[in-house]
């Protein structure tokens, strides 16, 4: 078959040279992989914000198998371990795992409607995904790395963050400080999501809600409610009280649903939005340029937020 990647997808390539080497190659793992898993493509390939998602059935007798996609996502820390997630879940309220590659980063998975939880009032999102909290919150498998791995690698640059930055420094301070106390005071690790919102829950054939693309790890979940609270900003812009009244509302639904404790949510949501803050500003250096409008905006919104659940 001839593989046409989606042009939103090649323009990951800007992304560094891996990125490029990666969407080379894609095309022919994917070719592999059909092969290997005897799949027949049942129509144009998808993308997330580092994957191919192509709609696949197994080719023997493909009119009557079960409808299933093909994922193979560029290899990072953060998919690398999605299929220890799916597996360990089962399809308790995630999209179900069939088959798994981690060498080639490649999974077969349940085909899900394109529903999602875009169209919802954001409030109702946030007590849907607090419920689904609940469910996929089961004690963490063992190969799982812990979010303090992840933690103490993203905080420790910021020590070296010179005053003038971006980031004002009494957050940057605050940071190091709150992600010290968290770590040390940590409960027993549960399997976390990582990237919870309302694009990554799909409604399964039964009408369930099923959580995809987990960015997993083992810890605490007061680390989870962070990205309900950046996505769909301009509805909290335009909503009543502006961006810091319409954070606290979902950051307050979201924890009252899942049963979270407000003061650990809070500092970890500071501790998150600061090291998201701070990641724009390494990726500005690593490449050998200046911020860019976008990410000066980003920064913008991490710091809002982080204002926002303490004021």
């Amino acid at each position: 078959m001839t593989l046409v990647l989606p042009d939103a997808l090649l323009g990951y390539a800007d992304r560094g040279p891996e990125w490029g080497d990666w969407l080379d190659r894609l095309p022919g793992l994917v070719r592999g992989l059909l092969g290997e898993w005897e799949l027949a493509p049942e129509g144009p390939p998808m993308h997330g914000h580092g994957s191919l998602v192509l709609p696949v059935r197994v080719a023997a007798n493909a009119g009557e198998a079960p409808e299933l996609v093909l994922k193979v996502a560029f290899p990072d820390v953060d998919t690398e371990q999605e299929h220890l997630a799916l597996h360990h879940w089962h399809g308790r309220a995630a999209v179900r795992m069939l088959r798994a590659d981690p060498r080639r980063n490649a999974m077969l998975l349940e085909r899900l409607h394109a529903t999602d939880l875009a169209e919802r009032w954001d409030l109702e999102v946030c007590e849907i995904i607090g419920g689904l909290y609940r469910q996929i919150h089961v004690p963490a498998p063992p190969r799982l790395r812990s979010l303090g791995w992840y933690v103490e690698r993203w905080v420790d640059p910021m020590r070296r963050l010179p005053r003038d930055a971006p980031i004002p420094h009494r957050l940057v301070e605050q940071t190091l400080s709150l992600a010290g106390d968290l770590l040390a005071d940590a409960a027993e690790p549960v399997l976390l999501h990582g990237d919870l919102h309302d694009g990554n829950v799909l409604m399964s054939a039964d009408g369930e809600w099923r959580v995809i693309d987990p960015q997993p790890k083992a810890g605490d979940p007061h680390w989870e409610p962070a990205p309900l609270l950046w996505n769909r900003w301009e509805e909290l812009a335009a909503g009543p009280g502006g961006v810091r009244e319409g954070v606290r509302r979902r950051f307050h639904a979201a924890i009252d649903a899942a049963g979270l404790d407000e003061e650990r949510a809070r500092d970890w949501t500071i501790v998150r939005m600061v090291i998201d803050a701070h990641w724009s500003i390494e990726d500005a250096d690593r490449l050998g340029r200046a911020l860019d409008p976008e990410e000066r905006d980003w920064i913008t919104r991490c710091v809002a937020i982080a204002k926002a659940v303490q004021e």
